[in-house]
């Protein structure tokens, strides 16, 4: 099977975009992504919200209106319901995670800060975000805003993205590197 992600990465990236162009007109940067944080909440905390954004198999119109529901109940409203709705009519509902990511870096940058993806294995709280964001802070000299995603897989430590650099102090990845040098000792 072919390898999709740069596809997703190059729309989500144009309609990102396009998204950050118009809220920039209007001067609603914050309310833009704030609302998109609540539509990325409401697909964190959905399986069956993400089956339907993934899924070919339902029409355009059947997750056109079932997603701009569940916005509207939630209380999106204007340029990002907009948005949504172009977005599941144009068949490219797959690649809405990703255009969210892409407006939160574009956004960022706008602000001159540094987007860092974080995975932990557990959720982080105010006091730890704060200081990975210190930490991260003088490693760039810029802002950073972190995106974290819970992955328990990890089992503990983090897993840090800023840019194209990747530090990895999952406790998985020490347990495997420690089980490679077992293999050749013995």
């Amino acid at each position: 099977m072919a390898d999709t992600s740069p596809l997703i990465s190059g729309v989500a990236e144009r309609y990102a975009s396009s998204l950050f162009e118009l809220a920039l007109e209007t001067g609603s940067i914050d309310k833009v992504s704030a609302d998109l944080d609540r539509f990325q909440a409401l697909l964190d905390e959905s399986e069956d919200l993400r089956r339907l954004v993934a899924s070919p198999v339902f029409s355009a119109h059947d997750q056109q209106n079932a997603v701009t529901a569940v916005a509207e109940k939630a209380g999106i409203t204007g340029a990002v319901l907009n948005f949504i709705k172009v977005v599941a009519g144009n068949r490219r509902l797959f690649a809405l995670p990703g255009m969210i990511r892409s407006f939160r870096q574009i956004a960022a940058e706008h602000r001159g800060e540094v987007t860092a993806e974080v995975t932990s294995a557990h959720a982080l709280t105010p006091a730890q975000e704060t200081e990975l964001k210190s930490a991260l802070k003088g490693v760039t000299g810029k802002d950073v805003t972190i995106a974290v995603t819970i992955d328990p897989s990890i089992l503990g430590g983090l897993i840090v993205k800023v840019g194209s650099r990747q530090i990895d102090t999952s406790l998985r990845t020490k347990l495997s590197t420690l089980k490679l040098a077992l293999k050749e000792v013995g």
